[in-house]
């Protein structure tokens, strides 16, 4: 996964606005949560049917604009931390498949 030209981008348009001093990890982690509510908020109340159709209805747009804030703190915090994503992701996949295996989890939603 290669995300550092989203990250630049991010970095340079927050640099543009001297935010730099306001995107503490704290700060970051804290919009990451508040941006990750309101995309809940468009999923609360509905079926799980509703849920599942929600891509066809007016709130389409919203759904896509919460997503890419989520993305956009995720990556932000990611970058002020200097995480490398892209590593972390694919090591988070891999400790994922030997805890989770296909075997044991196929049709199981159950978490251990």
């Amino acid at each position: 996964m290669e995300v550092s030209r989203e990250q630049q981008a991010i970095r340079e348009f927050a640099d543009a606005r001297d935010w730099g001093r306001f995107h503490t990890p704290k700060n970051l982690a804290m919009a990451l949560a508040g941006e990750a509510g309101e995309l809940l908020a468009l999923f609360q109340w509905l079926t799980p049917e509703q849920s599942s159709e929600i891509m066809d209805t007016e709130s389409a747009d919203h759904v896509r604009d919460e997503l890419a804030d989520v993305f956009i703190y995720a990556l932000r915090l990611s970058d002020v931390l200097d995480v490398d994503l892209g590593a972390a992701v694919a090591s988070k996949l891999k400790k994922n498949a030997s805890r989770y295996t296909v075997h044991d989890s196929f049709g199981n939603a159950e978490k251990r």
